[in-house]
């Protein structure tokens, strides 16, 4: 049975300045409808640049961050909530700036252990001229999410995507490039217990459109998935094993959501990224695995509240 939280005053923080603004807004009208039927005090927040004034008048229990993408998810707000001295949830300053760089969290997965795919930063215009490594390869913006701006360069192809030197490119200079990964699209998420991480389950993504781009994950029809995904025991577990590995060595708190690819023809698993604020709705990758193990949606909103500190 579900306990309230009759009596907690909870600000959750929705919208904000990113790419990702719409889907924040459907995760934090998710969570703030849970947690009034958990009996809360909710204050909805469609977070901007003013959130330090707006927090300081509402003096909330708890910030519960449903923040995605840039600003909200790489360690700016969370920078804001540590000198207010405000307890929130999720994960902290340094892991959640880490884990949205690329490049540096590869870096120290890589270091921890974890399988991850080749590659590196490039001038997005370098890339734009010609190709930089073999094709079949992927391009993606260093510190964007929910696969904005990606693109897979395909095996055979005459040249790289022209976007990348558009003006209305918006997702800065620097452009990760790495070696593409076939097979299947896998997803692990972690609960951060008292005692240490614990993956939950192992999800397959099929997608409609064969690439798991913003309208899969998104759009009605885009992609569904399959939890527990049907791949080898050992695969599995596997996974589960490296999510709470880089969960670990990037200083995680909270839900996470490490995002894999598995070859299967070549028995082949590289983790790509791992998510600090994953989607929260009740139908979203994270509540999903939480529900196949027994966790409800408000179950699972509730352990996060409950979690919240400052610091993290």
């Amino acid at each position: 049975m579900t306990k309230p939280l009759a009596g907690k005053h909870v600000a959750v923080l929705m919208g904000g300045l990113s790419s990702e603004r719409e889907v924040s807004l459907v995760s934090g009208a998710s969570c703030a409808d849970a947690l009034e039927r958990l009996g809360a005090k909710v204050s909805r927040v469609d977070a901007g640049r003013d959130i330090a004034a707006v927090l300081t008048a509402l003096k909330p229990d708890v910030a519960f961050n449903a923040l995605h993408g840039e600003w909200g998810e790489d360690g700016c707000v969370q920078g804001v909530l540590e000198t207010l001295a405000s307890p929130y949830t999720h994960s902290g300053v340094l892991s959640s700036a880490l884990a949205m760089d690329k490049a540096k969290s590869k870096s120290v997965m890589a270091a921890a252990g974890v399988a991850v795919p080749g590659g590196g930063l490039f001038n997005r215009f370098e890339v734009a001229r010609g190709h930089v490594m073999e094709p079949p390869y992927v391009v993606k913006p260093n510190a964007e999410g929910s696969s904005v701006g990606v693109f897979i360069v395909r095996e055979g192809a005459n040249a790289p995507p022209r976007e990348l030197a558009r003006e209305s490119w918006t997702f800065g200079d620097e452009v990760m490039v790495e070696p593409y990964v076939a097979g299947k699209e896998l997803a692990v998420a972690v609960l951060h217990e008292a005692d240490g991480p614990r993956a939950l389950a192992v999800t397959e993504i099929i997608s409609a459109t064969g690439f798991y781009d913003y309208d899969a994950k998104y759009g009605e029809g885009g992609s569904r998935h399959e939890v527990p995904a049907k791949i080898p025991a050992a695969v599995a577990r596997e996974a589960m094993q490296l999510a709470e590995r880089a969960h670990t060595a990037l200083g995680c708190r909270g839900l996470t959501r490490s995002d894999f690819r598995y070859d299967d023809i070549k028995d082949v698993l590289v983790l790509l990224e791992v998510n600090t604020q994953p989607g929260m709705t009740p139908t979203s990758l994270a509540p999903e695995q939480a529900g196949h193990t027994g966790i409800g949606f408000d179950d699972l909103v509730r352990w996060i509240v409950e979690d919240a500190a400052c610091p993290r």
